[in-house]
């Protein structure tokens, strides 16, 4: 039975993506079935992943308007060995035809349903609004991870997350919880960046993943070969620490 997490952080530019595409490929990595789901229309995490966002007969917006399923329209990513569930531009009209119809918040979680037994994990990137989409993507997971830069203005970004995930978890989603806060972009010889870490642990405790991403050139480099890090340059740094946060949720999971 597939796992369901949202990547999601209200503050743009944290890494979201980055963190969906790596952790996808980290995961398959070691061995476990992977579905990425792109809702954001910008289609990053999908050409991040080898697909062309260009190319694709039939993406994520055709499944949440239900003129396809998730099996028909997912893709598998050879080069990655995760599956994706792609978005493009047409993505952005689904927020207006959404509007009117029954359900609208639950139309993902009632076609990943259909494929839970297919896959270990289902990674979905999320847009930085909280929109339809977004919401979508809450409805169906059962937890979120938070991917975090250490500066002070990322501490207010996450309180209005914490907020949005106990609103939908106390009116649409029971399953809905915080599975951990992931620290990304991390360098340990920034002072602030250090005290920032701290205070999470503080106030956090275990939520705190113990993996810590390091800002990376090659992680940065990735995207512009429509690759993530970890297949890349899978001795990188950034790359590395992907694969051991890959292995870290495996055994988090297995306790939950």
């Amino acid at each position: 039975m597939a796992k369901i997490f949202c990547i999601a952080n209200q503050k743009g530019g944290v890494g979201k993506t980055t963190t969906t595409v790596n952790l996808a490929a980290g995961l398959a990595e070691v061995g476990q079935r992977v579905l990425m789901v792109d809702l954001d229309p910008q289609g990053n995490a999908t050409m991040g992943s080898g697909v062309d966002k260009r190319q694709m007969a039939l993406s994520v917006y055709d499944v949440l308007l239900e003129s396809a399923s998730v099996a028909e329209a997912a893709v598998y990513s050879e080069k990655c060995g995760y599956h994706v569930l792609g978005a493009n531009r047409e993505l952005a009209g689904a927020e207006v035809e959404l509007v009117e119809v029954e359900r609208r918040e639950k139309r993902l979680k009632t076609s990943l349903a259909e494929v839970a037994d297919a896959y270990d994990f289902v990674l979905i990137d999320c847009p930085p609004s909280l929109s339809m989409l977004t919401l979508n993507g809450l409805c169906a997971a059962h937890g979120v991870i938070v991917p975090m830069q250490c500066e002070y203005f990322a501490l207010e970004g996450l309180t209005d997350l914490v907020n949005t995930i106990k609103q939908v978890h106390a009116n649409l989603n029971k399953d809905l919880a915080i599975i951990g806060l992931l620290r990304v972009m991390f360098d340990p010889r920034i002072t602030l960046q250090q005290q920032v870490s701290d205070q999470l642990k503080a106030h956090f405790g275990d939520k705190v993943f113990d993996t810590v991403i390091p800002r990376n050139v090659r992680l940065a480099e990735a995207p512009s070969y429509g690759l993530p890090g970890v297949v890349f340059d899978p001795s990188a740094r950034g790359s590395q620490a992907f694969v051991a946060f890959a292995q870290e949720m495996v055994d988090r999971i297995g306790k939950l």
